[in-house]
């Protein structure tokens, strides 16, 4: 009889191959993408850290150069109120009846603060105000440039021709040289008895250097085309012909000086042989010799000569805040132009 089949053991089904699963899907393998919260390298933190410094300084730095320029402006415009304000206290324009005074003090040139320029613009406001009854100058100084001195004259002689005003000179201390120049324009002068007066002349002062050179042993080494280009150089010896040129140049000076004179004193005027040779006086010997009128102050031509004891300021003056402003304007305009200078050009 016949065994009946058996079935196969366990172990050889499980060693039978597996058939093929035909709806299976084919399994993808992924590739693990990088962390990206793994920490940089070391070189890669440092190059970030320096990034972030940088990028703070930078800021704080354009955050301190905005407070900067912000108060500097608010300065400048501070200081601009100021000036006006200050300006606004001394002039007086339509007022009451009273003196105007106008300082001439220090050296006469055309970078001082009794140029020209300054002078005329008092003149001009203190005449144009119809409550100042006379313009009175208050003079204390030794002198200065005969050109600036004449422009000041002129313009005296003209202002009191249109708006029909007295003029008058107060001298303190010293009224000298260009500053006599001045003076010489007001119908009248008032002076101390102690004042200085006078030095009706003309002067050019320099130095001359050759002989110094000659003991060190040093050449002079100067070219020029024109024999007279050199004229009056200190390290070269003076040539005769050059010398009377000069003499005859502030004799021709000399004499203007002597017809402002004469023409502003008229007949008071008292010559003598020293009047016009460069000598001063005192106040008392001055109005002896008809260069002055009479001894008094500036309260005293007020009061009893103008009879306007009111005393109004005219003097233009450069104070700190406009000499600061001026100053920085020039050097903002500088610094722009600087940097105009460097931008592209378009062609």
């Amino acid at each position: 009889m016949t065994e009946p089949n058996r079935p196969e053991s366990h172990d050889s089904w499980l060693n039978q191959p597996a058939e093929p699963d035909l709806w299976a899907q084919p399994a993808i393998k992924k590739e693990s993408a990088p962390s990206s919260a793994a920490p940089p390298d070391g070189w890669e933190r440092e190059v970030l850290e320096k990034l972030v410094l940088a990028t703070v300084a930078e800021q704080r730095a354009a955050r301190r150069w905005r407070i900067f320029w912000r108060l500097l402006w608010l300065a400048l415009l501070g200081a601009v109120v100021w000036a006006v304000s200050v300006r606004d206290l001394t002039g007086v324009t339509k007022s009451s009846p009273h003196t105007a005074v106008i300082d001439i003090k220090g050296e006469i040139a055309v970078d001082a603060q009794t140029s020209a320029d300054a002078v005329v613009a008092s003149l001009r406001s203190a005449f144009e105000d119809s409550g100042a009854q006379a313009v009175v100058l208050l003079v204390n100084s030794p002198g200065g440039s005969p050109v600036q001195a004449g422009i000041i004259n002129d313009e005296i002689f003209r202002l009191k021709k249109k708006y029909d005003k007295p003029v008058y000179a107060v001298v303190e201390e010293s009224c000298a040289s260009a500053a006599y120049y001045i003076a010489s324009a007001a119908d009248e002068i008032y002076v101390d008895k102690a004042s200085i007066v006078g030095s009706i002349g003309v002067l050019m002062d320099g130095f001359g250097f050759t002989g110094t050179m000659d003991k060190l042993g040093v050449e002079r080494r100067l070219l020029t085309a024109g024999e007279n280009k050199g004229f009056l150089d200190p390290f070269s010896p003076m040539q005769p012909e050059q010398r009377a040129y000069a003499l005859k140049m502030l004799e021709q000076i000399r004499q203007q000086f002597i017809s402002v004179v004469e023409k502003g004193r008229g007949d008071r005027l008292k010559v003598t042989p020293e009047t016009f040779s460069g000598l001063f006086w005192t106040g008392e010997q001055a109005v002896q010799m008809g260069l002055a009128d009479g001894l008094g102050s500036l309260d005293y031509v007020a009061r009893e000569v103008v009879k306007a004891e009111d005393i109004v300021d005219y003097t233009q003056r450069d104070n700190v805040a406009e000499r600061l402003a001026r100053r920085f304007g020039a050097a903002f305009g500088e610094a722009a132009f600087r940097a105009l200078r460097t931008l592209p050009v378009l062609r």
